[in-house]
């Protein structure tokens, strides 16, 4: 302002003052000394640590934080240069500013870190000074891997995984959240039992971790016990093995279901006949007649428990001869469903006989007159529930419709690999099986579990999908088979198989 009206001003400048050691200009502070004579005078870095020997386990990756703690970190991670900064001993007699990694070879067993630290000297002046803390890596297994190495059989806890169903669908899905989650990772062993499976842990705690991912993933009461191994009197020590024993609920996707009277009053009156649509830590059921639907969680089922009236195996295929839409798309707990009247017969009377049943479906915006479908033939089942026979009076539609068949689509690529394909656990197979024939029943379970994969994107939503290198696709087939079965999207699969290879890598590192 002054300028503009032609005013004289005065520039103020920054005054400068000699150092009083060696005498050159600088910028006055508190001690009247430059850095470099300031530097020769004090040394802030006095007294802190700048040699660590840190304890490594070779076999899990982990480091050893005393007194007894494990922790598990990555070369150049966050939280590996978190524990080394912990590490250190009198840091808190400066001020921690900045802290980063010096690189070093990976087999050189040291580690490098550059910290920058503040401490006020003379007279109130602050300085600033980074130096280097050399950590020397020494491998010592810690005591669950010691453990596994002088005997794999020696386990202190174990969960015992089971479903008293009669097949093994619950398992397959379970078993790849397990592998999304890495939830067995800290397993010593996992054995494959006749209606379940068996993880064994050389800690208790990792136990109890496992059983409570299990609670958030599936309904399951859990109850655990412990047996003495040994003890000693002098230094009043126990060990002990523990038991966990883990039930899942008994109702599984698409499964048929009469309610209890009570719980279908407490439900709203909902069914009785109800079709079961998820199971996650809750279980979704659907009154397929008027689109009602309720959740169960583990607690209210479990206090009055269940079970199916049908199961998926006892589905029956259906061809659709007409469909008449009678509501509009209503979404049912995610799902879209359209109630409609269809009129169909089923696959095996075709031709034979003129049986045709009219029913009422919530596949109204899948089905079309000549597709197929599958349902539970109420007509000509023999069925003797308790639960069923509580209610007096009640009328039984003759077939209830659960999912829209791709069987004779899927006969077309028969005996073709698929694009993808999924991990498995390292399980032991029990010895006491009965062979080919479970072997011949699983393989079956297996290739329904991957169809139903392909049918239905909420299902393969918690699953990991890899790509199958030894597809070879053929422009042939593809122009041949016309309308194709349901299958994954290749979008899909390319996304889950970069985030997948990216920890791949991430573990390898970790283990190596």
């Amino acid at each position: 302002m002054a300028e503009e009206a032609g005013m004289f001003v005065v520039h103020q400048t920054v005054g400068s003052v000699l150092c009083c050691k060696c005498g050159i200009p600088m910028t006055p502070n508190a001690a009247n000394m430059c850095v470099k004579c300031l530097r020769s005078e004090v040394d802030i870095t006095e007294g802190l640590q700048k040699h660590v020997i840190i304890i490594h386990c070779p076999e899990c990756d982990t480091y050893l934080q005393p007194p007894r703690t494990w922790i598990k970190a990555q070369l150049e991670s966050k939280d590996l240069l978190t524990f080394c900064v912990k590490r250190l001993k009198n840091l808190n007699k400066v001020r921690l500013i900045h802290a980063e990694f010096i690189w070093t070879e990976p087999h050189s067993k040291r580690l490098k870190v550059k910290l920058k630290v503040q401490k006020e000297v003379l007279n109130g002046a602050v300085l600033e000074q980074a130096y280097t803390v050399e950590y020397v890596v020494q491998d010592q297994m810690c005591e669950s891997c010691s453990r596994v190495q002088a005997n794999p059989d020696q386990w202190v806890a174990a969960v015992q995984l089971r479903q008293h169903v009669s097949h093994r669908r619950t398992f397959f899905f379970l078993e790849q959240l397990i592998l999304k989650h890495d939830a067995a990772v800290r397993a010593i062993r996992i054995k494959q039992m006749d209606q379940g499976i068996d993880f064994f842990f050389g800690n208790r705690s990792h136990a109890v971790k496992f059983v409570e991912f299990l609670g958030k993933v599936v309904p399951i009461k859990s109850r655990n016990d412990k047996q003495l191994v040994s003890q000693d009197q002098k230094s009043n020590t126990y060990n002990y093995k523990y038991t966990f024993s883990v039930e899942i609920c008994p109702i599984c996707r698409e499964d048929l279901i009469c309610l209890p009277p009570k719980v279908a009053i407490n439900m709203g009156n909902l069914g009785p006949l109800v079709i079961c649509t998820k199971v996650s830590n809750n279980i979704a059921l659907m009154d397929s007649l008027t689109l009602r639907h309720c959740f169960l969680d583990a607690d209210q089922y479990w206090r009055t428990s269940f079970k199916s009236l049908l199961s998926s195996r006892q589905l029956v295929e259906y061809i659709v001869l007409d469909v008449e839409v009678i509501s509009s798309e209503v979404s049912v707990a995610g799902s879209k469903c359209v109630l409609a009247d269809a009129q169909v017969a089923r696959v095996s009377d075709f031709g034979k006989n003129d049986t045709l049943f009219s029913v009422r479906t919530h596949l109204g915006h899948l089905l079309n007159p000549g597709d197929y479908a599958l349902g539970y033939d109420l007509y000509g089942a023999n069925s003797n529930d308790i639960e069923m026979d509580k209610y007096k009076g009640l009328v039984l539609p003759d077939v209830i419709l659960v999912k829209k068949s791709f069987e004779e689509k899927r006969q077309k690529k028969r005996g073709k690999a698929r694009a993808w394909k999924l991990k498995s656990l390292n399980m032991e197979v029990d010895d006491t099986s009965k062979g080919k024939v479970d072997q011949e029943k699983m393989y079956t379970e297996y290739e329904q579990f991957l169809r139903d994969l392909e049918e239905n994107p909420d299902l393969r939503f918690n699953v990991s999908l890899y790509r199958n290198t030894e597809y070879q696709p053929s422009e042939v087939a593809s122009m041949t088979d016309g309308e194709d079965a349901p299958s994954v999207p290749i979008e899909e699969l390319l996304a889950d198989l970069e985030l997948s290879d990216m920890d791949e890598g991430e573990n390898d590192g970790m283990r190596e």
